[in-house]
């Protein structure tokens, strides 16, 4: 096959900058969830009758069960904002060729 003296390869694949907010808001997210984790586990001890672990906070049986509730729902936030910077920032590395050009996937 020949190829054309206007042919660039490089031009299917440009190179961007880096993608460094998404890699600040992954590491953001992560640690959302991290502290997810942390205040779900902690919510759970409560209500299995351990010693409290945020003090004063969650002593009584529904104080635990809304920390619980937050501490899932930072988690699911945590991970929902993790899987989108990650699709985000690999997203700009396809190529740059019209959709009809791909393979087919039927």
């Amino acid at each position: 096959m020949k190829l054309s003296d206007g042919f660039d390869a490089r031009r299917l694949r440009p190179k961007g900058q880096r993608n460094w907010r998404f890699r600040i808001g992954a590491a953001f997210a992560a640690l959302l969830a991290t502290c997810g984790v942390l205040l779900a586990m902690a919510g759970v001890a409560a209500l299995l009758g351990h010693a409290p672990a945020l003090g004063e906070m969650n002593t009584n049986r529904v104080g635990a069960a809304v920390i619980l509730v937050i501490g899932l729902f930072v988690l699911y936030l945590g991970i929902w904002m993790w899987r989108r910077c990650r699709r985000r920032s690999r997203q700009s590395q396809q190529l740059n060729m019209s959709p009809h050009l791909m393979k087919k996937h039927d």
